[in-house]
């Protein structure tokens, strides 16, 4: 029997929306793999080829802010710089047990969108912090999010 943990993400039923479950054994691979949910909600991910890229840094003042500005970065970044992206690394998360204050880095890689190759499906319009959750567990951890569409 598979665990939740030997695959990256799925996605949900939803009347509406796009609600997606990403998996990780660290809390970094499971905002990479909430990241290329939504992306391949948008686009064909593996039509991409990720020559260029661009860092993100953020800072938030608790998980689920974090994960929702992570999301909705990736959305601003796609829509203003018109790229998409291929492959999303998190390289790190920091969580500051006194306040609670969060900040990620990570750096996305993509290109600029063509639309001769890139096939894009369903045009998603933003983070929403509805029925978010984010959880440890003995495996890793597992994010539940859901996207505007």
């Amino acid at each position: 029997m598979s665990s939740e943990m030997d695959i990256d993400y799925e996605y949900l039923e939803h009347t509406a929306d796009v609600r997606f479950r990403a998996y990780g054994k660290t809390l970094e691979q499971a905002f990479e793999n909430a990241a290329l949910a939504m992306l391949n909600v948008m686009v064909e991910t593996d039509s991409i080829n990720n020559t260029l890229s661009i860092d993100i840094e953020l800072t938030s003042f608790d998980l689920d802010s974090l994960l929702f500005d992570w999301l909705s970065e990736i959305l601003f970044v796609f829509e203003v710089d018109e790229m998409v992206f291929g492959r999303v690394e998190v390289n790190k998360i920091t969580v500051d047990g006194d306040d609670e204050q969060c900040s990620l880095e990570a750096t996305l890689y993509g290109e600029t969108i063509d639309l001769s190759v890139h096939v894009f499906d369903t045009e998603v319009k933003a983070a929403t912090y509805n029925d978010m959750r984010i959880e440890k567990s003995d495996d890793g951890w597992t994010i539940q999010a859901t996207v505007d569409t």
